[in-house]
């Protein structure tokens, strides 16, 4: 193991030597500095672990040495002991209101000397190591993270006449809200949101389950023949993947009580027909061209992952060449600004006033719920759908 280096910083000679002498005998390595100016220099290049600190000294005293580390997120951990006389009692008050972790008094005692430092060190020790367990913490969020994110379309599909955009933004590093988006092979788009129960990794690990289980179960021949998946009507199809993902989901988890909410179409973008489930999400709304609520789409049934063999209801409605169909989560009307005011729903239908086409709206959405915000913290994931016939 590396000894300790310790930076001593005084321009008395005689206090560099005994201290350099004393350090030494205790096995730490020393590096000396004469002045402020050269002792910042020394704490950025060399980074020690520990500085003792004079404070009266030529060309930048130890109380503006320790402001510069101080406000150095480089180095500003770095801890620092400051050197005073035993009756400079201002002196020392302000070094420890600066940020200064211990004080020696002049001159100086060994057995005191010692504490000082080992006390200073095994803090450090301490903190390097959460820092390393911290940063672990990040790497790994950070794959959790990347690794999500590819549950997420990576583009939306392109369809013949129609208009799609989506806008989704985590709360944290990673997210229990998700959307998705896909053409079936008879041409018909699906598309979802949903909201998974709570915060952080556990809301993330069950994201994953309930976005693979309900593409699985719509596009693929997994858990039905795929003969027995072209005969489905649109609502058969939805009625599956739903009734599907929420019994796999309270049989196999039951103990976990993670359910999400979700609002799930099937649109046929010939004539404009929508098949949908709402369950247990905010309602999904068709808008016409003034920005007046057509239509709101309620629940259909309860959230997935909550009741066993549950019969989900199924239902129709149409979308005119001039409907904007909007589906959100929760994370949208409850976000809340610094002072504790809710976003609400007017906000979203005074934006539709002015912006009815899916990209316009979204865009508009996004800079007006960042506004909103401002500097409070966003504690729910934010998901949004829109879709449209092409007009033009």
């Amino acid at each position: 193991m590396n000894k300790p280096r310790i930076l001593i910083v005084d321009d008395e000679p005689f206090n560099v030597d005994y201290l350099e002498q004393e350090l030494e005998d205790l096995n730490y390595q020393t590096i000396t500095a004469v002045n402020g100016k050269d002792a910042l220099e020394k704490i950025s290049n060399e980074k020690p672990d520990l500085v003792l600190l004079d404070i009266m000294m030529p060309i930048m005293d130890g109380f503006t040495v320790l402001e510069k580390v101080k406000a150095d997120s480089e180095i500003r951990n770095i801890p620092i002991i400051v050197i005073s006389a035993n009756n400079d009692l201002q002196n020392i008050v302000k070094g420890i209101e600066l940020g200064a972790e211990d004080y020696l008094p002049k001159p100086f005692e060994p057995t005191l000397l010692k504490a000082r430092i080992q006390s200073c060190l095994e803090k450090k020790h301490l903190r390097d190591l959460q820092d390393l367990y911290l940063k672990s913490l990040e790497n790994e969020l950070n794959i959790a993270r990347d690794i999500q994110k590819e549950f997420l379309p990576a583009e939306l599909p392109k369809i013949e006449g129609w208009e799609i955009a989506s806008y989704f933004k985590a709360a944290k590093e990673v997210a229990g809200d998700f959307y998705d988006a896909f053409i079936l092979p008879d041409g018909s788009l699906t598309f979802l949101v949903a909201d998974v129960c709570g915060k952080g990794i556990g809301a993330a690990l069950f994201m994953t389950l309930f976005r693979s289980l309900l593409r699985a179960a719509s596009t693929t021949d997994q858990f039905s023949s795929e003969q027995d998946l072209k005969k489905l009507t649109h609502s058969q199809r939805l009625h599956h993947a739903v009734s599907l993902t929420n019994n796999y989901v309270t049989d196999a988890h039951a103990e976990a009580y993670m359910f999400a909410t979700i609002f799930i179409g099937i649109l046929d973008p010939k004539n404009g027909k929508l098949t949908y489930i709402n369950g247990g999400n905010e309602p999904a709304l068709i808008v016409e061209k003034n920005g007046q609520i057509h239509t709101e789409l309620p629940y259909t049934g309860p959230a997935i992952g909550v009741i066993p063999n549950t019969v989900f209801k199924v239902k129709e409605t149409t979308l005119s060449d001039e409907d904007l169909l909007i589906a959100f989560t929760d994370g949208i009307p409850d976000t809340l600004n610094s002072n504790g005011e809710f976003f609400g729903k007017e906000k979203m239908l005074e934006i539709l006033k002015s912006k009815t086409k899916p990209t316009d709206f979204v865009n508009k959405m996004e800079e007006t719920l960042q506004t909103f915000i401002g500097s409070a913290e966003q504690f729910d994931d934010i998901t949004l759908l829109a879709l449209k016939r092409k007009t033009e």
